[in-house]
């Protein structure tokens, strides 16, 4: 069985219940290969036998989440690996097992904000989360059905570490505000899990900090995820929290993706805070006291973005690859070659701190923030600086070449060479991927995507209408490319 097609960037999904009308791709043969093919990957990096590994292994909300954990405990136990069994838990916390827990490596089942009948693994070292390579390794390793099999059996040892996990936050407010053990007390916040794992963020940290935190909704676990899509970029999810806040009088609202390792927010008066202005919140606070320091961001976020972090807060803006793996190794790569580089964020709300190990957790930007909050923070005055475009636009380019990566960077170079020929527009001088141009009504960004045959071409405009100038100009230069489908 070749398992290559399983890989999703840096983690594993595919669908996992034929309730949708889909086969299902991650049977028990394949779930129960993969995970028996992780720990070969372990013993290798870790350098030690299966038999005294320490693995932990948890899971969101998902329909099909304990039948896949079955399966990875068989193979773990076949191994002779220790699994530190978390049920129900985020993202993030997973990692901190390797922290907190001191285990060799995590395991999380998640689709993240995919649909009820996806799920997948997603894999931690100590190090951080794999890079894409390492799936492919072993998906590899599981096709060819590597396999340690122990004289010795393993064990399952139960453990709520998402009571730790919690409680770390908690602290980590007291001792920033400074208030006593209710720094909370008198704000008014609201969270939305999706259905999700976020619901203990409402109960297990702000509540118990004195946090009124009536309102909140879907808090709930259910891997139907029956009220809307669990992701804070999904315009109907952010529509919801924005309503909530605004029909409570909340201070401030929170939302999930499934797993966590996602957020957004909204500011008392119903206004959200996601995407440009998510990273510009964070960048104020990871900029501060950090004059000149670096906020590394993917390759889709606004000019004005840009001239906030540079102009107004005195930072540097290093725009690179989309993909929050990339923007997260690059700021890694910054700090080691001596550049201070506190903040790796992506706009789909992937954020990632130096402070807290580059991981990718959303409970910990919204602690965060919370902390913000508490102390006094006006947040529609702290953005209000931000030149926010006028009009915004993605399209979808499907690419029907066979050889749609040769082909896509065929069309780039040709859009590069008719860009440089015009007198209204400028090639940007920090372009890292695919071809990002300066008009006269904004910007756009032609890339391709990291695995599909498509190219996501954006565009931004100061002025209404603008988009739409830009886009027929595009439009008309790529119609000459007949591997092309728009």
């Amino acid at each position: 069985m070749d398992y290559k097609f399983l890989k999703s960037g840096t983690d594993i999904r595919g669908y996992a219940s034929d309730l949708g009308g889909k086969q299902v791709e991650l049977t028990d043969e394949a779930v129960y290969d993969i995970a028996a093919a992780f720990v070969s990957f372990v013993v290798d990096r870790a350098n030690k036998p299966s038999n005294e590994l320490l693995i932990s292994l948890g899971h969101d909300s998902r329909i099909t989440a304990e039948r896949i954990c079955e399966q990875v405990k068989k193979a773990l136990v076949n191994a002779g690996v220790t699994v530190l069994y978390l049920d129900f838990a985020s993202t993030p916390a997973m990692f901190m097992t390797t922290v907190d827990k001191n285990c060799d490596a995590a395991i999380q089942i998640t689709a993240s904000h995919h649909p009820f009948d996806r799920n997948g693994l997603k894999f931690f070292l100590p190090s951080g989360g794999l890079e894409g390579s390492d799936i492919a390794e072993i998906l590899d390793l599981a096709s060819n059905k590597e396999e340690v099999i122990s004289e010795t059996k393993g064990e399952i040892i139960d453990c709520d570490y998402m009571k730790q996990y919690a409680e770390n936050l908690r602290n980590i407010i007291i001792k920033n505000v400074g208030k006593g053990d209710l720094p909370l007390k008198g704000k008014k916040i609201v969270v939305d899990a999706g259905n999700g794992v976020g619901g203990f963020y409402a109960t297990e940290v702000l509540e118990i900090l004195g946090a009124d935190i009536s309102g909140s909704q879907f808090l709930e676990p259910d891997g139907m995820f029956p009220n809307h899509i669990p992701n804070p970029e999904d315009k109907t999810a952010m529509e919801s929290i924005c309503s909530a806040v605004k029909k409570n009088g909340a201070d401030l609202g929170i939302i999930f993706d499934t797993d966590v390792d996602r957020a957004g927010c909204v500011d008392k008066n119903g206004n959200e805070i996601n995407r440009n202005r998510l990273i510009a919140l964070a960048a104020y606070i990871a900029l501060d006291g950090k004059k000149g320091a670096t906020v590394v961001t993917d390759s889709v976020t606004s000019d004005g973005l840009k001239e906030f972090i540079e102009n107004h807060l005195g930072g540097k803006h290093y725009r690179y690859r989309r993909g929050y793996k990339n923007v997260i190794d690059k700021a890694i790569e910054l700090c080691k070659n001596g550049m201070e580089a506190p903040l790796a964020i992506e706009t789909s709300g992937h954020a990632a701190l130096k402070e807290n190990y580059f991981l990718d957790d959303g409970a910990y930007l919204m602690t965060k923030i919370v902390i913000e909050l508490a102390k006094g923070a006006d947040f529609e005055k702290i953005i209000a600086p931000l030149k926010m475009p006028k009009e915004e636009k993605e399209v979808r380019l499907n690419i029907t070449d066979p050889n749609f990566r040769e082909y896509g960077e065929k069309v780039i170079k040709e859009l590069e060479k008719f860009a440089a020929a015009r007198e209204d527009w400028e090639i940007a001088p920090d372009n890292r991927e695919g071809i990002r141009v300066s008009t006269a009504n904004g910007w756009f960004l032609l890339r391709l995507s990291v695995h599909d045959p498509v190219m996501p071409l954006n565009l931004e405009s100061r002025e209404k209408g603008g988009t739409e100038e830009d886009f027929a100009v595009i439009k008309e230069f790529l119609s000459k490319f007949e591997g092309l489908s728009l």
